[in-house]
C-alpha cells in the first residue's frame, strides 16, 4: 500500500446520496501530494459534493476517504486542522476590509495580534491587493474579493487546499491572475484539489485530471495520456491553390467522414477528431485527385474533444 507521503488524498468506492439521486457514485481518487489534481466535469457532475466530503463538510453515504492520511469521518478534526478550503463563492466579511478580514483570521488561528498584522501585509502584498487594503470588501471587484478569498485559505499554509471552481465567473484577467496564485501555492509543496468546469483551467494547471460526469469517475490521467486516449487530433491541411479548398473539403469529409471547417486562411481546412490512419489515407487521396497540399499537421485532440469522446455530451452542458 502507498504512504501517506505518496497520496495527500485516498478514496475507495466513496458514495453521496441524495434521496434518489447518486451524487457521488463509488469514486476511486489517488491524489499524489505536492502538485495540482484537477477534477474536471459539467455543473452537477458531483465534483462539489465529492470535494465537500474530502474536506469534512458532508458525510459519505458509502466508501472511505483518508486526506494527509487520516480518515474524513473518524479523524474529521485532524483533516480540518490540516487543509484550507475555497468555494466558488467569496467567505469574507463584505463590511470589513481586506486587512480587517486577514488580521481576524489570524487570530482565530492563533497567531499574535503582530504576527497577524503581518500575515496579513504580506498576503495582500502577494495576492496584489496592498492597495485596496483599507477598503470595505463590498466595494472591490470578482477578481479581487477571489485573491482576497484564496489569500484568507493561506493564512495558515495548508498542506492541502481545495479549490472550488475558483474561477467561476472571472473576467480573463483577473482568472489568469488566480491561475498564477494556484501555481505559486503547489510550486510552493501545497497540494492543489482543483474543482472545474473549463476545460482550459485544468489543461492548464494541473499535472494529473480525473474526469466526472453523473458521480461517476469515467477518465483519470496527465493532461497528455487523457489526449492520447482518445486516439483523436485535429488534421490541419493547408493547398497550394486556394480555389481547390471546396472539392478538397469534400473529399477529407468523404475519407474522414466527419466535418471539415474552412479557415480564416482562404487554402486551410481544418477536421476536428481525425483518426491518425483514416487522416493518412485522406492526405493520400488528395493527392491522388490532383489537390496538392503544401502542408499538414494532425494535432493533439484539446481537452474539449477528449471531454465529448468519452461522455458524448459536453463539459458545459448541465447534468439533470
Amino acid at each position: 500500500m502507498n504512504s501517506y507521503s505518496d497520496f495527500a488524498v485516498e478514496t475507495i468506492g466513496l458514495t453521496k446520496v441524495f434521496g434518489a439521486t447518486r451524487a457521488v457514485d463509488g469514486i476511486d481518487l489517488s491524489v499524489p501530494s505536492g502538485l495540482v489534481y484537477g477534477f474536471l466535469g459539467p455543473n452537477g457532475a458531483g465534483k462539489t459534493t465529492t470535494l465537500r466530503m474530502l474536506a469534512t463538510l458532508l458525510r459519505p453515504d458509502g466508501g472511505s476517504a483518508r486526506v494527509l492520511g487520516h480518515d474524513v469521518v473518524a479523524q474529521a478534526d485532524a483533516v480540518r486542522a490540516r487543509v484550507g478550503l475555497t468555494g466558488q463563492f467569496a467567505s469574507v466579511d463584505e463590511d470589513l476590509t481586506g486587512a480587517e478580514n486577514l488580521v481576524l483570521l489570524g487570530r482565530l488561528l492563533g497567531h499574535s495580534s503582530r504576527h497577524a498584522r503581518l500575515r496579513a501585509v504580506e498576503l495582500l502584498d502577494a495576492f496584489d491587493l496592498a492597495d485596496s487594503a483599507g477598503r470595505q470588501v463590498k466595494t472591490y471587484s470578482g477578481g479581487m474579493r477571489r485573491r482576497l478569498d484564496l489569500a484568507a485559505s493561506i493564512v495558515v499554509t495548508p498542506e492541502l487546499i481545495f479549490l472550488d471552481e475558483p474561477t467561476t465567473g472571472l473576467d480573463p484577467h483577473s482568472r489568469n491572475q488566480v491561475w498564477d496564485i494556484i501555481r505559486t501555492l503547489a510550486w510552493e509543496g501545497t497540494t492543489v484539489l482543483l474543482t472545474t468546469q473549463y476545460l482550459e483551467e485544468a489543461d492548464q494547471l494541473a499535472a494529473r485530471i480525473a474526469v466526472i460526469d453523473r458521480g461517476t469517475l469515467i477518465a483519470e490521467g496527465t493532461p497528455g495520456e487523457l489526449k492520447t486516449s482518445t486516439g483523436r487530433g485535429a488534421l490541419q491541411v493547408r493547398l497550394h491553390n486556394p480555389d481547390q479548398r471546396a472539392e478538397a473539403a469534400r473529399t477529407l469529409s468523404r475519407v474522414l467522414e466527419l466535418p471539415v471547417h474552412l479557415d480564416l486562411d482562404p487554402a486551410q481546412l481544418t477536421t476536428p477528431g481525425a483518426d491518425p490512419e483514416r487522416a493518412t489515407l485522406a492526405l493520400a487521396e488528395l493527392t491522388r485527385a490532383g489537390l496538392p497540399v503544401a502542408t499538414f499537421a494532425l494535432g493533439q485532440p484539446s481537452l474539449d474533444e477528449v471531454f465529448l469522446a468519452l461522455t458524448g455530451h459536453p463539459t458545459q452542458e448541465e447534468a439533470a
